[in-house]
C-alpha cells in the first residue's frame, strides 16, 4: 500500500515540476507576441497613420507609443496618437480609482441584505428579497470579471 503512495507522491512531484515549467514557458511565449504586436502597431502607424484597433474581445490591453523619432526630409511623421497594441500590464500601478459602478452596486446589495434581514426577524416572507440579493450580487460578481 505505501508503494501506492510512494508512486502517487512521485507522480504528483513531477506534474507540479512540469506545471511550473508550462507556466514559465506560456508566460514567455505570451511577452513575445506581445512585443511582437507593439512592433507591428507601431510600423503600421507609421506607414498608414491611426494605429490598428485590435478584436473587440481585447479590451484590457493599452499600448501607449513612446516618443517618435523625427521624421527623415521627404518622409511624414507618425501620428501622435497612441497604438491600441497589445503590451504587457506594468507590475507596479497605482492603485485604481473605485469604480462608481461597483460602489454603486455595493450599496444596493447592502441595503437589500439589510431588508432580507429585518424581513427574517419579523418573520415574514423573504424569497423575493433573496433573489434581489442574488440579482445583485450576481451583477457584482459580472461587473468585477470584465474590470
Amino acid at each position: 500500500m505505501s508503494d501506492v503512495i510512494a508512486e502517487y507522491q512521485q507522480w504528483k512531484q513531477k506534474g507540479g515540476d512540469l506545471r511550473a515549467k508550462a507556466k514559465l514557458a506560456m508566460e514567455a511565449r505570451f511577452r513575445e507576441l506581445l512585443q511582437e504586436a507593439v512592433k507591428l502597431s507601431e510600423e503600421y502607424r507609421a506607414d498608414f497613420g491611426p494605429g490598428l484597433k485590435p478584436p473587440p474581445a481585447v479590451t484590457s490591453f493599452r499600448y501607449k507609443a513612446g516618443k517618435s523619432k523625427k521624421a527623415a526630409p521627404g518622409k511624414q511623421a507618425p501620428a501622435t496618437t497612441p497604438a491600441p497594441a497589445a503590451a504587457p500590464p506594468k507590475k507596479e500601478q497605482p492603485p485604481a480609482k473605485p469604480d462608481p459602478k461597483l460602489q454603486g452596486l455595493q450599496k444596493r446589495l447592502a441595503a437589500a441584505q439589510k431588508k432580507l434581514d429585518t424581513a427574517q426577524a419579523a418573520g415574514k416572507p423573504t424569497r423575493d428579497l433573496e433573489d434581489r440579493v442574488y440579482e445583485i450580487e450576481d451583477a457584482l460578481r459580472v461587473a468585477g470579471s470584465t474590470d
